[in-house]
């Protein structure tokens, strides 16, 4: 079962930023999912994702937030 780290509530481009920083204290091949409530993050988490070697394994949509399920890179 992977991790949750949960950004609900927080504006873009915290989520993104905040998941980056929590994703570079994972070893590499770790997953988690991450949720988010800005509506931009469905933007910016797959960009921070392609920018820094992550896989978006997952993508959900809620009625009231996103889930991503991102596997950390080599990197």
């Amino acid at each position: 079962m992977s991790e949750e780290l949960d950004l609900r509530g927080l504006k873009c481009p915290l989520p993104a930023m905040l998941a980056r920083k929590y994703l570079a204290t994972l070893p590499a091949g770790e997953s988690i999912w991450v949720l988010a409530s800005d509506p931009l993050a469905v933007v910016d988490i797959p960009h921070m994702c392609s920018q820094e070697g992550h896989a978006m394994i997952e993508s959900k949509t809620a009625p009231d937030h996103h889930r991503f399920l991102i596997r950390r890179g080599p990197t």
